[in-house]
């Protein structure tokens, strides 16, 4: 079992555990969804510093073993969970992807954080079966750990070539802002809330 101490009320991080979509794949940086939060945070006047703990094509269960360690190191008022796409493209145990995502956010949970939950959906050519059963993984998650959830984080952008790079898998520069607008309406009450502690 692993302990944590509770953050301090006056924390203000937001850390990031994803993948390549959050680690601004194919693109200067500032470009990504995560330095265009960092600007809307700032206009708004919301006092949150982020932490961006991404790395492309890390899979859950990396996320998940270097979870511990950030959660000590950055103490993190909320958590964004972005993972488990390359597990789906590698087509690894999604029983193994659930039990990954539901530790990762029972342990940022024990730390004190809020956790954001960010999905997302396999190409069609996957079968029906496996990318339904894939999709399922993060409601369950969700819902067992009663956490919030964006339910696909590429919603209204992996269909669009236009805002798809050459890959088909990774957004284009043009599509971040839809990127961070789609997580945005979840992301926003926890960052009220937590600062009214």
């Amino acid at each position: 079992m692993i302990w944590f101490v509770p953050a301090p009320a006056q924390a203000r991080t937001i850390l990031i555990v994803g993948d390549s979509l959050s680690a601004a794949f194919g693109m200067d940086t500032r470009a990504g969804w995560v330095a265009l939060l960092e600007q809307r945070l700032a206009r708004e006047k919301l006092d949150y510093t982020v932490v961006n703990a991404s790395i492309g094509g890390d899979i859950s269960a990396n996320g998940l073993a270097r979870l511990p360690r950030l959660l000590n190191q950055h103490r993190p008022a909320i958590v964004i969970v972005e993972l488990g796409g390359n597990d789906g493209l590698r087509g690894l145990s999604l029983e193994q992807l659930r039990y990954n995502l539901g530790t990762m956010v029972s342990q940022a949970r024990a730390s004190g954080a809020k956790v954001l939950l960010v999905g997302i959906e396999l190409p069609p050519n996957y079968g029906r079966r496996y990318t339904e059963r894939f999709r399922d993984v993060y409601r369950r998650v969700a819902r067992e750990q009663n956490v919030s959830l964006v339910p696909f984080l590429l919603d209204g952008v992996a269909t669009n070539r236009k805002l798809m790079q050459a890959d088909g898998i990774h957004p284009t520069a043009q599509a971040q802002p839809r990127l961070l607008d789609n997580l945005w309406p979840s992301l926003r009450p926890l960052l009220l809330e937590s600062l009214t502690k």
